[in-house]
């Protein structure tokens, strides 16, 4: 057996590949392997799992494909946002009741408003004195009309006053015409948008002071939040969540291998593993009950599930979606038996 050598130091995170790593992971791809000794200059390639040792000689290292690896990687980050998703949702669950404490507050740092009227009234006041960024992220898959009419008036405003827009929607919405009709009204050289496949809660940011979130189920609830470390969480969560996406431009990843399914498809697979009728999981993703079944439909002839009480443990056994209603790892999806 070949001794452990000692480690020098080296200075990044265990999520980092510096510079020397980059280099040798490049050699190590090219030529198939690497001897263990050139590590000396690049420890975190083991320590990230990008090379692992030579079942034929342990002087030698094999590269691990970039696409395991990278999957191997992001997971526990795509855990991460999930996690500080749920942990923003409870803090808003949690802030709502105890805002009408100081209402008498000409300050107030975080204010309920109720009733739609009001509540687009401030948006549209946001709007216009916007003048850096305006972020917006949307829940579900289609736009109302009026929604849209809306969107359009604020975001010329927020443009008029020098800001940019970056919106931030599920996937469904590649499939609205509205979305379309929204997109071609718009400046594109000032507006960005990308798409998600996670629930993504009803969140607007104006120049990183203020934002506006919704605070109940219905839409005639929503908290104006102007606390700038609240204000400055938001921002850094929807900066995740807009690392994550995917640009509107281009089209989404590939489905797990041995899982023929569209993005779409696998965000319905999620909801259903979460107990979710299918009244529910179309409203999740703003589409209409008839297109929710037929998807259903689809997913159960991919998974040759006969029945919507097979279909669930067919999902796991496919590696569409994990037990516990993650995405797959991509590298291990598991054919369909």
């Amino acid at each position: 057996m070949v001794a452990d050598e000692a480690k020098p130091a080296h200075p990044h995170g265990n999520r980092e590949l510096c510079s020397p790593g980059i280099s040798l992971y490049k050699e190590a791809l090219r030529a198939g392997r690497i001897a263990r000794t050139d590590l000396a200059a690049a420890p975190c390639l083991l320590e990230m799992a990008l090379v692992h040792p030579d079942p034929d000689d342990r002087a030698w290292l094999r590269p691990v494909p970039a696409s395991a690896a990278l999957a191997h990687l992001l997971q526990p980050i795509t855990r991460e946002i999930d996690e500080r998703i749920r942990l923003t949702t409870a803090l808003a669950g949690t802030l709502a009741p105890l805002a009408t404490i100081t209402n008498e507050d000409p300050n107030l740092a975080i204010t309920v408003l109720e009733g739609r009227p009001l509540i687009m009234s401030a948006l549209q006041e946001a709007s216009a004195r916007a003048t850096e960024e305006v972020l917006t992220a949307q829940p579900g898959g289609n736009r109302l009309e009026h929604h849209i009419q809306q969107a359009i008036g604020n975001g010329r405003a927020a443009i008029a006053g020098g800001a940019s827009l970056r919106h931030l929607y599920q996937h469904p919405v590649r499939y609205s015409p509205r979305v379309r009709e929204y997109l071609a009204r718009m400046p594109g050289d000032r507006l960005q948008v990308r798409t998600i496949e996670q629930t993504v809660d009803r969140l607007i940011i104006f120049d990183r002071t203020v934002a506006y979130a919704q605070a109940a189920p219905r839409e005639d609830v929503a908290l104006e939040i102007r606390h700038p470390a609240l204000v400055r969480y938001l921002t850094r969560v929807y900066e995740v969540l807009w690392a994550q996406a995917t640009p509107y431009s281009e089209q989404l990843p590939a489905p797990a291998p041995g899982a023929p399914v569209t993005a779409v498809q696998q965000s319905i697979a999620r909801l259903l593993l979460e107990g979710r009728v299918d009244d529910e999981v179309a409203r999740e993703l703003g589409i209409s009950v008839r297109t929710c079944r037929s998807h259903i439909s689809k997913l159960m002839q991919t998974v040759d599930a006969h029945s919507r009480t097979q279909l669930g443990a067919r999902l796991v056994r496919s590696g569409i979606v994990e037990p516990d209603g993650t995405p797959p790892n991509r590298t291990h999806a598991r054919p369909v038996s």
